[in-house]
């Protein structure tokens, strides 16, 4: 399982105002860059997308998420919710690297390059995929469960 570094884990907790301040503005461009794969778009509730609810969502997990890096036992029930949410749509391992692809573009396209510079958007990949490798093992265990 993939670990943020300290350094990564210092810049996503600096840059939390700016989640605070741009969050739903960062998740609306970022499902847009993501529904251009008509196959991930489907797995989306869009009455959801089209009231600002799950863009709202998403914004408040991040930013507690960038308020919670080094803190992770905070986000439990959390994490639980999104899990039992990813199973119940069919999210699978291969469905994160896309989130990634549109997350962290969606991040400079709001903010700016000079904000959401190349060292930024590094540390926000590190602990993207920090998260998405404990979401995707406990998802496996889920779907296990089940089966």
């Amino acid at each position: 399982m993939r670990t943020a570094s300290e350094h990564a884990r210092a810049i996503v907790k600096a840059t939390a105002p700016v989640i605070e301040k741009h969050g739903v503005e960062i998740t609306t461009a970022m499902y847009k860059r993501l529904f251009v794969n008509g196959a991930v778009k489907d797995m989306f509730d869009s009455a959801a997308q089209e009231s600002g609810e799950q863009p709202r969502r998403l914004a408040n997990a991040i930013l507690a998420y960038a308020k919670n890096i080094d803190h992770l036992e905070n986000l439990g029930s959390a994490v639980t919710k999104m899990v039992r949410r990813h199973v119940e749509t069919g999210v699978r391992a291969e469905h994160y690297p896309y989130v990634a692809e549109a997350l962290l573009p969606a991040i400079r396209d709001v903010v700016g390059a000079d904000v959401a510079t190349d060292e930024v958007l590094a540390a926000w990949g590190e602990a993207y995929w920090m998260l998405a490798d404990i979401l995707i093992a406990a998802e496996a265990e889920a779907y296990a469960d089940a089966a």
